[in-house]
C-alpha cells in the first residue's frame, strides 16, 4: 500500500478533536443512549440477525455507540478505532452501563494484530467508515483475516454515488472513479455544525460498489446481498422528506436515487 501516513494524521487530529464535541452534543445524546442503549437501524438489525453469544468486532467504532447497541442485543462486542479519545470515551460509556465490552486503538488496517489474531463470527462496519480508507484491497484483506469460517461481514455503508453529488443539488460534482484523496478543509462537525475546531482539514475517498464487491470476492468471501435504499439519514440536501421513521427520502414525484447500501459476505465453512 503506497504511504498514507500524512492522510491519517490529518484525519486523526480531526476526530480526535471532534471526540469531546460529539459525546457532548445533542446529535448523539450520550445521556438518552445511557438510558436506552438502542442505536441500530432497523434494517441492521433485520438483516444481520440474531447476535445472542456471538463474537462481534466493529472496525470503526468511534466511542461506541452502534458497538453497544449490538450488546444491548447479547453480542459479545469488541471495538475498534484509531483515535484514542473516541475508545477512551467508548471504554467510559461501556462501565456506565455495565457492560462488559472490549475497545482497542488501532488502525484498521493493523487490526489483525491489534486484535491479537482473534478470528470473529460478525465483523461490523457502520456508516460513514469506507470513505475514510485508501485502500480497499488492504481493508478486504483485513477483513477475510477477521472473520471465522462460516461468519461473515455485515457493511452499511453511504452509497458511493451519495459522495459524487453537490451539496447544494444533486449534481454530479466530485468524481466516482478516482485513487487520489479528496482533500476538505470544513470546521465544525456534522454532529454540531457550529463547533469550534482547529483541526478542520480531511483526506477522504470514495470507493465504488463493483470495487468493495469484487474486492471481497477476491479474498475468498461469497456474498449473500447487496441491498441498495433510496433513502438516507441525514437532511444532506434541503429538499429531502424526512419520514416518521427518521429516514430522508426524495420528495414524492422525483427520480429516486441509491443513497445507503448494505452487504453481508459470508467466509465459508
Amino acid at each position: 500500500m503506497p504511504d498514507h501516513s500524512e492522510s491519517f494524521a490529518f484525519n486523526k487530529a480531526q476526530w480526535d478533536e471532534r471526540v469531546p464535541i460529539h459525546t457532548a452534543s445533542e446529535f448523539y445524546d450520550v445521556a438518552g443512549f445511557l438510558k436506552s442503549p438502542h442505536r441500530l437501524r432497523p434494517f441492521e438489525v433485520e438483516e444481520v440477525g440474531d447476535v445472542h453469544s456471538k463474537a462481534l468486532v466493529h472496525l470503526q467504532c468511534h466511542f461506541g455507540q452502534d458497538t453497544l447497541s449490538w450488546a444491548t442485543r447479547g453480542a459479545k462486542v469488541t471495538g475498534l478505532d484509531f483515535s484514542e479519545p473516541a475508545v477512551e470515551a467508548a471504554r467510559e460509556i461501556a462501565t456506565r452501563l455495565g457492560y462488559k465490552a472490549e475497545f482497542v486503538a488501532s488502525n484498521v488496517y493493523d487490526a489483525v494484530e491489534a486484535l491479537g489474531n482473534r478470528t470473529f463470527d460478525i465483523v461490523y462496519t457502520g456508516l460513514g467508515a469506507l470513505n475514510w480508507l485508501p485502500d480497499i484491497e488492504g481493508w478486504a484483506k483485513v477483513i477475510a483475516a477477521l472473520v471465522k469460517p462460516g461468519g461473515f461481514l455485515y457493511l452499511s455503508e453511504f452509497h458511493p454515488m451519495h459522495q459524487t453529488l453537490s451539496d447544494d443539488d444533486l449534481a454530479v460534482t466530485y468524481d466516482y472513479f478516482h485513487s487520489e484523496p479528496m482533500v476538505w478543509d470544513e470546521p465544525g462537525t456534522y454532529a454540531e455544525l457550529g463547533a469550534a475546531t482547529t483541526h478542520n482539514v480531511s483526506h477522504e475517498w470514495t470507493h465504488g460498489l463493483g470495487v468493495v464487491v469484487s474486492n471481497l470476492i477476491a479474498q475468498g468471501l461469497r456474498i449473500e446481498f447487496l441491498h441498495e435504499f433510496d433513502y438516507t439519514l441525514y437532511p444532506r440536501w434541503p429538499f429531502l422528506e424526512k419520514t416518521p421513521e427518521g429516514t430522508y427520502h426524495m420528495p414524492a414525484g422525483k427520480p429516486r436515487i441509491p443513497l445507503m447500501y448494505s452487504l453481508k459476505a459470508t467466509k465459508p465453512a
